[in-house]
């Protein structure tokens, strides 16, 4: 008997901490005004997307002392855009990226309880950990967090938020019309919670919320952040997006999950995406060349440069050959806020990488940064792209992508609408919404209500 077929997850990443928009093309819309990112929005929901996906910088990025120049700056706070566009959708998910280091349990349970029953329970939220003091001098606390400790306050940081979502069984508010609102529990929203990270005690103030609590995702690809997703994650990002790495990640990753009591559909793995759509493959593969010289000016390719090899390499000529010297070996002092910076475990090893393919392929410094930086991962006609969606999400590579696409607010339009009817006429993605939540849209099953106290009883608020 042939294996059903699976169904896709699909789901769309505004960007914001990253170089992807090709800020050059007229199309190119604010990032801070609203309505790109409610038009954005409601294209995904057009093409019945599973959600929508923030990221969020704790601090402007630095690169030689300077505003990095790369990213987009003065991003708005990811909590209000997500509650606003909760106004102008009505099934989308709405995922943002909070972080558990500089942030505090109370505060952030209290937000995304507040989001889930603003947008009827379609809340998430992206659990990430921060990692260097640069960031951290923006925050009372202050300082960082070394790598084992990041993961290990995160877990409590989840857990406690979870008590707090917990400490609301679902029914205990009751409208009486003649004395008016009641407490069938004395103990509702009551907590105490008291470890090496937390000290606190008190009552939390908001009441359950429709999901019970926001879907939560995680995206660290270290052994600590695999399993951290593996025990409490629902979904988990990931950077792998081709077959061979893909399978790799996705057969660690859920053999991961039974030694937490977890069956592998309790844990989506969804790779970041990007695409260019043409008329045909060769149409496609011309654009995206011209998007990827766009996303890779002279500039930007000596600023990529600079990061891996963490000198001043201003006067540096990015039509020539890789610099002779090897990289400064030690703490980053180049590029600061920028995390794709401590993905070089090994930068002279790295180094010599590019060289070798420079010198195999006859690249310039700029030439052989757009190979190494190459973020299209979907290039040719709709259905060419459609296919090679499918046959990933089949072959067990992925449950689906978060497309991230190079302008916006309108470059989501020609995927929903010359890609998604195609996927949709395969039988692998959903024709409509079935269900109202995030939940819903993800295949994940409801969360059972917390178990009521044996001396629950009533009570006047």
């Amino acid at each position: 008997m042939s294996k059903p077929l699976k169904q896709i997850h699909l789901a769309a990443h505004f960007p914001g901490v990253n170089n992807t928009t090709v800020w050059s093309d007229p199309a190119a819309g604010s990032h801070i005004e609203f309505s790109s990112f409610a038009q954005f929005a409601q294209t995904a929901e057009r093409g019945k997307f599973d959600f929508l996906f923030l990221a969020e910088g704790l601090r402007l990025r630095e690169q030689n002392g300077q505003i990095y120049d790369l990213d987009v700056v003065g991003r708005p706070d990811t909590f209000t855009i997500l509650a606003a566009l909760a106004a102008v959708t009505d099934r989308l998910g709405l995922t943002g990226t909070i972080n558990s280091t500089f942030n505090e349990p109370y505060e952030v349970a209290r937000q995304f309880a507040s989001l889930d029953h603003l947008s009827g329970g379609r809340a998430a939220w992206n659990v990430v950990t921060s990692w260097d003091a640069f960031t951290g001098e923006n925050f009372r606390r202050g300082g960082f967090l070394a790598e084992d400790q990041r993961y290990d306050r995160a877990k409590t940081f989840l857990q406690v938020t979870q008590e707090l979502f917990d400490s609301w069984h679902g029914d205990e508010i009751v409208a009486d019309k003649e004395t008016g609102v009641f407490l069938s529990d004395p103990d509702a929203g009551a907590f105490v919670h008291r470890d090496a990270h937390f000290d606190i005690h008190g009552r939390f103030n908001v009441p359950r919320s429709p999901q019970g609590r926001p879907v939560i995702f995680q995206a660290g690809d270290s052994d600590q952040g695999r399993d951290f997703a593996a025990s409490s994650a629902d979904a988990i990002f990931s950077r792998h997006s081709t077959l061979e790495a893909g399978q790799a990640f996705y057969a660690d990753v859920k053999g991961r999950l039974p030694r937490y009591g977890r069956r592998r559909d309790e844990l989506l793995i969804l790779p970041a995406a990007t695409f260019v759509i043409g008329d045909t493959d060769a149409e496609a593969e011309d654009l995206a060349h011209e998007v990827r010289l766009a996303q890779v000016s002279p500039q930007t390719a000596i600023k990529f440069l600079e990061q891996l090899w963490n000198r001043d390499l201003s006067d540096h000529d990015p039509d020539g050959p890789l610099p002779a010297v090897d990289p400064v070996v030690g703490e980053n002092t180049i590029a600061r806020g920028r995390a794709s910076v401590r993905m070089h475990r090994d930068p002279i090893a790295v180094a010599n990488e590019w060289r070798a393919k420079a010198e195999a392929e006859n690249l310039t410094t700029r030439e052989l940064i757009v190979e190494v930086t190459g973020r299209q991962s979907f290039i040719g006609a709709p259905d060419t792209i459609a296919s090679a969606i499918n046959d990933l999400v089949q072959a067990d590579a992925s449950d689906g992508f978060i497309l991230v696409p190079h302008i916006t607010p309108g470059g989501l339009d020609p995927f929903v609408d010359r890609v998604v009817p195609l996927l949709q006429e395969r039988g692998v993605f959903r024709a409509d919404y079935t269900g109202t939540t995030l939940r819903d849209h993800l295949g994940l099953a409801p969360l059972p209500a917390p178990r009521r106290s044996k001396d629950s009883r009533w009570a006047a608020s």
